[in-house]
């Protein structure tokens, strides 16, 4: 088998029997005009977002692999379309969690027209909404998962005590951090970038003072930044992961 290699022979899958070999071209051809993002406007890419998920599956364009692509094109339709999770939440978690449900509603839109209401196509209308909503649900369960891993209503005070832990030396093998970087931290996770002239103002230190705080966050990876003259952005490196996120990390944390 050839990675990428389109199939060139007939595949069935439990009750599901995709498209011939020979007519796959013309399949993924309709597939791309119909879900491109570029045609699309509004809650219509929401939409088809869900939907392209069900129907690249359904003509199975690979011999193996394809529940693999699909998951991974959605991933990347998402990115397409800015409904970006920022990694921190991801559908295929939420697929995994639930893979009864998920084969369950792919061959629900898998099955045929139910009657001149139920779309247009060969395929039922009814069955791929229920799919959308499924998608959706998934979706939702976890961003909210997520959110109450990250409790990130709470983020801001668990900054500030991990610095007040690094400013009394209490983090065995780091170096004292001073108290004011709680503030420009706190900062930064609030607004996601800031300028770096703004870390005299946050921390009310001199300047001097101000950039060699700044560069001990940005050596540390506290803080990131493109160029000495960029603004700073907000970073989560491994060592501070379970005192940001306990929740998320219990046993990063000392």
């Amino acid at each position: 088998m050839e990675p990428g290699q389109i199939r060139d022979r007939e595949v069935k899958i439990g009750d599901h029997i995709p498209p011939k070999a020979d007519s796959l071209r013309l399949f993924l051809e309709r597939f791309e005009q119909v879900y491109s993002p570029d045609n699309l406007v509004g809650h219509k890419k929401l939409i088809a977002a869900a939907a392209s998920h069900h129907r690249l599956a359904w003509i199975h364009p690979f011999v193996d692999g394809n529940g693999r692509v699909s998951r991974l094109f959605t991933y990347a339709y998402m990115k397409k379309i800015k409904f970006e999770t920022a990694g921190l939440w991801t559908l295929s978690r939420g697929f995994a969690r639930r893979p009864d449900e998920y084969r369950q509603y792919l061959a629900v839109a898998d099955a045929a027209r139910k009657g001149d209401y139920d779309g247009r196509g060969n395929l039922t209308e009814s069955g791929l909404k229920r799919f959308c909503e499924f998608f959706y649900e998934v979706a939702d369960d976890q961003i909210s998962f997520m959110g109450s891993l990250l409790q990130l209503e709470k983020l801001r005070e668990r900054i500030i005590g991990y610095v007040n832990l690094r400013s009394q030396n209490m983090i065995p093998d780091e170096r004292p951090l001073r108290q004011e970087a709680k503030y420009v931290l706190a900062e930064i996770a609030m607004k996601g970038e800031i300028g770096r002239g703004e870390v005299k103002r946050i921390s009310g230190l001199a300047e001097r003072t101000a950039r060699d705080l700044t560069r001990q966050l940005e050596s540390e990876e506290l803080v990131k930044s493109d160029s000495h003259r960029a603004p700073l952005r907000f970073h989560v490196p491994l060592k501070v992961v379970g005192y940001y996120f306990p929740s998320l990390y219990p046993e990063g944390t000392v």
